[in-house]
């Protein structure tokens, strides 16, 4: 802990949006950039339906989940029918995506467009179950200038929510810089 949180917007084969956060996300490649978000197990006898809208569409947006958007991110988690629009239900506003249909989220600040490259299907305790792995390739980038400062993102700025053990979330405050250490170590250099 803490993990990021993905907020994922999705759209199904009929043109239903979709939108739900995943504490299981984070980024698994550099070049190109490559996200990934874990669905797991079945509600209600079926697959997450952010799931079975990337697997029918082949593309999601990852908008960034952040402290002041804390209550509506709690409420996108509301484990509803695919007819459910979470924008509608939490009074988001879906803005369109430049180079993938799922709409963006306009009040968080940063969105990566992302098309489908692989799920991976892991085992589950129940054989009837499974857990998955979606990846993206990340398309399109999009971050708000109010947290850009000297030309590079502010991570203060943004205060990305995370989410720790239980029902416990946070919020990024403090951020330290360090380069990567060289080899051979420098003098001094621990």
């Amino acid at each position: 802990m803490p993990r990021p949180i993905g907020w994922i917007s999705s759209i199904d084969a009929g043109g239903r949006v979709n939108l739900a956060p995943f504490a299981l996300f984070n980024i698994v490649a550099y070049h190109p950039p490559h996200v990934m978000f874990a669905p797991t197990g079945q509600q209600n006898g079926r697959f997450k339906d952010s799931l079975n809208n990337v697997e029918a569409t082949h593309e999601f947006v990852a908008n960034m989940a952040t402290w002041s958007l804390r209550d509506v991110v709690w409420q996108s988690s509301i484990p509803a029918p695919p007819e459910v629009d979470e924008f509608k239900l939490t009074g988001l506003t879906p803005i369109a995506s430049r180079l993938v249909r799922p709409p963006r989220v306009k009040e968080s600040p940063v969105h990566l467009e992302c098309r489908h490259v692989q799920t991976v299907r892991l085992p589950h305790e129940d054989a009837d179950n499974a857990n998955h792995i979606v990846i993206g390739k990340v398309v399109g980038i999009h971050v708000d200038d109010s947290v850009i400062v000297d030309g590079i993102v502010d991570e203060t700025r943004l205060e990305p929510m995370a989410r720790l053990g239980y029902l416990n979330y946070t919020r990024l405050t403090e951020v330290h810089s360090k380069p990567f250490p060289t080899w051979p170590p420098a003098d001094g250099q621990d």
